[in-house]
């Protein structure tokens, strides 16, 4: 089973995720911050890690600098209203391996699903 953290102050602006996660057999854990999901990293492995735009106490491109600092094989997608070539100017390097807009539609939560069955099958881990 694939184990996802999502990130937002707001749960409800993740509520499309949600609903595609769980007619995929996707495991939800939730989170309202950077740091929580910072000391949460140390204790629990997860899948992927999705960050909301704005966090309580960071942006979610500055958890996802963090993130990478502490572990860089994490997948990650983050929230931004940025147009494709802001974000890709603002994420350079980081290894985000997609960009949601805000209020993901459920589109989006199956394409970032296919990509990461995608990576999990050619790192071979069983989902």
């Amino acid at each position: 089973m694939i184990q996802a953290l999502l990130v937002s102050s707001k749960r409800d602006s993740f509520s499309n995720l949600d609903s595609a996660f769980a007619e995929n057999d996707v495991a939800v854990t939730y989170t309202e911050s950077g740091g929580k999901t910072l000391s949460m990293i140390t204790d629990r492995s997860f899948d992927i890690i999705i960050a909301d735009e704005s966090l309580s106490d960071m942006t979610g491109l500055d958890l996802a600098k963090k993130l990478i600092a502490k572990n860089p094989m994490l997948n990650l997608a983050v929230v931004s209203a940025l147009s494709f070539q802001d974000f890709h100017e603002a994420s350079e390097g980081l290894g985000i391996m997609m960009q949601l807009s805000p209020g993901p539609k459920k589109f989006e939560a199956e394409r970032l699903l296919t990509h990461l069955k995608n990576i999990l099958a050619l790192t071979k881990k069983k989902i």
